[in-house]
């Protein structure tokens, strides 16, 4: 405990000052660090955006899409672009993030077939697509509903009406 001047006690300054104290010190790297031990993604990646470095702006860019922060990830866009920066992702569209999952159309097109209960192999004709391309799209739709199967996959798409 800590004694104020006024002689009553107070606690020691809680662990999310530490993050602030780094940013104001400019150690933004740091900071990031601390934000994320913390369990703070969003301020983790403010932090980053604050750095000199394009690697530190990049990795920056790609957490506050992955949280959804499209104002402050446009913000991060345009200062790497300042710097000539090149190829940035500009985040999911706007068809993509209509569905919970954050499926893309095409991963849509496969998830109905999948549900069906089509094989990888019939996908690929059916789109006319390599069937490699679908396996790819299958293990992203996957992920995206943190299904193991393709079973369960067609359970949760239905649950999330995104398939019948």
């Amino acid at each position: 405990m800590l004694v104020q001047a006024t002689g009553s006690e107070v606690d020691p300054v809680p662990a999310a000052a530490e993050p602030f104290a780094s940013q104001l010190a400019g150690d933004w790297k740091e900071a990031a660090r601390q934000w994320t031990e913390l369990g703070c993604p969003y301020e983790a990646a403010l932090a980053l955006a604050e750095c000199d470095d394009a690697e530190s702006l990049r990795q920056s860019l790609e957490q506050l899409q992955e949280l959804g922060a499209r104002p402050a990830a446009a913000i991060v866009a345009r200062r790497l672009r300042e710097r000539g920066a090149r190829g940035l992702p500009r985040g999911p569209r706007a068809t993509t993030r209509a569905n919970e999952a954050n499926l893309t159309p095409r991963e849509l097109e496969v998830l109905a077939l999948l549900t069906e209960g089509l094989r990888n192999v019939d996908i690929a004709e059916r789109l006319f697509v390599a069937e490699k391309t679908v396996d790819h799209h299958v293990s992203s739709i996957l992920r995206k509903l943190d299904a193991r199967t393709r079973a369960e996959a067609s359970v949760k798409a239905v649950r999330l009406g995104l398939a019948e």
